[in-house]
């Protein structure tokens, strides 16, 4: 039986009107609705048709069927079973995910919540995207190069082969021009926001810290930050929710932390159980601590949370030049994810954030977090474009164009290992590679050794 109740407390229905509207004129939109509203959850129900009266004896309307990409495994599963719950059924039924190595499909499902790799791969085998009638990129404010890559292939499909392929854009921030210019200037369709005040206590640590190096953490903002924690039990009430840039950071603070008096710690990443994911998702019995990292930003709503703890830290990839791959490195979280952290302590009644770092620090903080492509190691990215039939990307529809120097680089990588041809053009060689989804190099290196070791 659909969960009414909670539908109706999601601030994003008022919205809905809208965005049908805007898609049945358009084709395209972008919605823009802060974390907790409902964007992720309702919005695909509702344009699958599975909310309508007698939905589930196939009345009303005629069924879509939505795609919802993601760029987490962790959210695409969170967000599945989430409306699963809302439509009072399990997973696999009109609901399902796919994630790398992991599929929950059923036959009749009308919602499949992806990761945005796997809807890059299955772009790449089946450009029409066959049946799929919606396809809604979550997100799409984190600039991840995967989503980009994804948009600029789906605008292609639209323009090329299926213009009645609807197409919409989900941020949790309102800086949404640029999407919908990127769109054929789609409609902005903005939801209420419903969040509640968030007191902001500035908390820097009282002796200077080592700023991050690479993956590096200074052990001292760890134990500051494991003190604030403690501090905000203390002074507030409510459930915890502390970001960390990392797993590794996650685990040395739970262990500073250690067994305290009623109170559970929980450390929620990508690679936490299923269990621990599942039980982060729902109130506790008692009082909770979660160390998350980025993660919970925007992609998870955390129920039971007045306070939140941030480190200033996250985990962003860059060029490592010695190994000629992507790899992560601790940076300052900029203002935005500053505010999206503290806007979690005010989902369901007024909060407080403790932000460990000073007032002036703040205002010298970097407006946005740097988006990939102008960043990362494009290899792969150029590689997918290659396979795509645009070896350059200068036909694509990118909102910033790759830099010039990293392309050639990639594309140099990409001729010496046999992915391209003297044109640019992906090799049958190259195709293989793309579709293992690792970075080039490594697939060569598959490749090469499935031989020896066996495929």
């Amino acid at each position: 039986m659909i969960r009414t109740d909670a539908l109706d407390r999601l601030p994003v229905r008022s919205a809905v009107p809208a965005l049908r509207e805007a898609l049945e004129g358009h084709g395209t939109a972008v919605l823009c609705a802060p974390p907790g509203t409902g964007k992720t959850t309702l919005v695909p129900l509702e344009l699958a048709g599975l909310l309508e009266p007698g939905a589930d004896a196939g009345a009303a309307r005629p069924g879509r069927r939505v795609v919802v990409a993601e760029p987490r495994r962790i959210a695409a599963r969170a967000a599945a079973r989430r409306m699963a719950w809302l439509l009072g059924e399990k997973v696999g039924g009109r609901v399902g995910y796919t994630v790398r190595g992991e599929r929950v499909v059923g036959r009749h499902a009308r919602v499949e919540v992806v990761t945005t790799g796997v809807l890059l791969q299955r772009l790449q085998r089946d450009q029409e995207l066959a049946g799929v009638d919606v396809v809604v990129l979550d997100e799409c404010h984190e600039r991840h190069l995967d989503a980009d890559t994804v948009a600029a292939f789906l605008c292609d499909v639209r323009a090329a082969l299926r213009p009645e392929l609807r197409l919409v854009a989900a941020s949790a921030t309102t800086d949404a021009q640029g999407w919908a210019r990127l769109l054929g200037d789609a409609p902005v369709i903005a939801s209420q926001d419903a969040s509640h005040p968030v007191e902001v206590v500035w908390a820097p640590p009282a002796r200077p810290v080592r700023p991050p190096h690479g993956m590096r953490v200074d052990p001292a903002l760890l134990t500051h930050v494991a003190s604030v924690v403690r501090r905000a039990l203390a002074e507030r009430e409510g459930d915890v929710l502390c970001f960390l840039p990392g797993v590794g950071e996650i685990a040395r603070v739970a262990g500073q932390l250690g067994d305290t008096a009623g109170v559970e710690v929980l450390q929620v990443h990508g690679r936490a159980p299923a269990a621990v994911q599942d039980a982060v998702l729902s109130p506790g019995a008692r009082r909770r601590v979660v160390l998350t990292t980025s993660v919970a930003e925007s992609s998870l709503t955390v129920p039971g949370v007045r306070v939140v703890v941030d480190s200033g830290l996250a985990r962003e990839p860059r060029v490592d030049h010695a190994r000629g791959l992507s790899a992560l490195t601790t940076v300052r979280a900029s203002q935005a994810a500053g505010r999206q952290r503290a806007g979690r302590a005010g989902r369901e009644a007024p909060g407080s954030v403790y932000r460990c770092w000073a007032e002036a620090e703040d205002a010298r903080l970097p407006r946005f977090p740097a988006p990939e492509i102008k960043v990362a190691d494009l290899t792969a990215f150029a590689l997918q474009t290659a396979c795509w039939g645009d070896p350059e990307a200068s036909g694509l529809a990118l909102l910033d164009p790759p830099p010039g120097g990293a392309m050639a680089a990639a594309r140099a990588v990409l001729r010496s290992i046999g992915a391209v041809d003297s044109a640019g053009r992906a090799t049958e060689r190259g195709a293989r590679m793309a579709r293992l989804g690792l970075h080039p190099r490594l697939a060569r290196a598959l490749l090469d050794a499935a031989p020896a070791v066996g495929p």
